[in-house]
């Protein structure tokens, strides 16, 4: 998954990363701090993730404590996924490298990815079970939990109070009543364009239901699901108060361009975008206020789609020893707690959130990573998301008027093609 960071005019930026895999073991992999000196450490990490000052401290105490150096290479987003994937298949991969958490399983099936089995034993106790699903691939760790973020409501606190609204909603309901008073006073209550399906993911995860199941030995379409099917009611729902367009996703036109010109009250998105609508409107930026996706009740915020990044060992590396020494100090408590504060995003343990104190974006995402999850973790995954993405014309055809019976079996055909693709 892809992020910005947004780092000035006072919003935390935050979203996710993409990335993959490669091993066996070499005579540069001995243990013990005198085996490791001299020697270096190759780390890919995508560009903006790791902050200078994150960097500068990690690197010094894993020299301090290994007596090697570690080499971090900033990659770009751009043709990530081929570069990496060839990467891992030399002789010299990477030996450490960020990769997207709904990425993982289809490199561990290539086989490129080293077992972390031990480390998570070691050092992964207290993991977030939601946050280490996506590192474990066919019962095995196969990378470790780094960082994550996810969807808030980002909202005008000037259109809020010339509603009435004196707080921040906490349930469904009350979200539901806000958005009728914005829409009483004639402003646009919510911009919710119909293909947002990242929300509609989220609500999915919320209602307890899996976008795909199992038929004999292949994965096929499960949009039939009653549960589905309720989600998607109730975007329909949210999707009337808005003027969006029903056939177009957050990215066209950009929402956050939108909620800047200041008439709509509210927009469910990434921290980061508001820094997008700053940009455009830099008037805009004492009225942001953002609060966590109400859910039914007030102790159980609305289902979410987690983003985020793990770190892996290649397989192929002659350093995993050395890789995996990196790994327990870049994941340690400090080190994941200073990543946390310094770019706004949820740590991979619970205990860690108080890193995220004063950061008003992070405050709002953090209470729905308990409740969140992911598109399904399969390889066959990668494929359905590629324009024409099915779900979004799901989307379209529910508000259109379909019923999402109807609407799931116009999409079923092309829905199963994609996931029988071969990987």
């Amino acid at each position: 998954m892809k992020r910005k960071l947004i780092a000035a005019i006072g919003v935390a930026g935050m979203m996710v990363g993409i990335a993959a895999c490669g091993s066996d073991d070499g005579g540069e992999n001995k243990a013990g701090a005198d085996g490791f000196k001299g020697q270096t450490l190759t780390v890919w990490a995508m560009d903006g993730s790791t902050p200078d000052q994150w960097q500068k401290d990690l690197s010094a105490e894993f020299e301090k404590k290994t007596g090697a150096t570690v080499k971090f290479e900033v990659q770009q987003w751009n043709g990530i996924q081929q570069k990496l994937t060839t990467a891992l298949s030399e002789e010299n991969p990477p030996d450490v490298f960020e990769i997207g958490n709904t990425q993982t399983a289809a490199y561990a099936k290539t086989g490129g990815l080293a077992d972390l089995g031990e480390l998570k034993k070691e050092i992964g106790a207290d993991w977030s079970e939601i946050l280490n699903k996506a590192s474990v691939v066919d019962g095995k760790q196969y990378a470790a939990p780094w960082y994550f973020a996810n969807r808030v409501v980002i909202y005008n606190k000037a259109v809020f109070k010339e509603a009435g609204i004196a707080a921040p909603p906490k349930t469904r309901d009350e979200f539901f009543a806000a958005l009728d008073k914005i829409k009483a006073k004639g402003k646009e209550p919510l911009y919710l364009p119909g293909q947002n399906w990242y929300f509609f993911d989220g609500l999915t995860i919320g209602k307890g239901a899996e976008l795909v199941k199992k038929d004999g030995d292949k994965w096929v379409s499960n949009l039939d699901d009653p549960k589905i099917a309720e989600a998607a009611e109730l975007y329909k729902k949210y999707q009337a108060y808005s003027k969006a367009p029903k056939d177009k996703d957050e990215a066209t036109p950009q929402q956050a361009d939108v909620f800047a010109k200041g008439n709509v009250g509210a927009f469910i998105g990434m921290g980061w975008e508001a820094g997008t609508a700053i940009k455009a409107n830099p008037a805009i930026e004492k009225e942001i206020g953002y609060f966590t996706i109400p859910g039914e009740t007030a102790d159980k915020p609305e289902g979410v789609f987690l983003g985020g990044s793990n770190l892996a060992v290649a397989e192929g590396s002659k350093k995993q020893d050395l890789a995996k020494e990196f790994l327990k100090l870049a994941l340690s408590d400090k080190f994941e707690g200073q990543l946390a504060k310094l770019n706004g995003v949820i740590p991979n343990k619970e205990s860690l959130n108080s890193n995220l104190t004063g950061n008003a974006v992070a405050e709002a995402a953090a209470p729905s990573a308990k409740v969140g999850g992911t598109t399904p973790l399969i390889p066959e995954w990668a494929a359905v998301e590629n324009a024409p993405n099915p779900i979004k014309t799901y989307l379209t055809a529910v508000l259109n008027g379909k019923s999402p019976a109807d609407a799931a079996k116009q999409v079923e055909a092309e829905f199963n093609k994609r996931l029988a693709q071969k990987q």
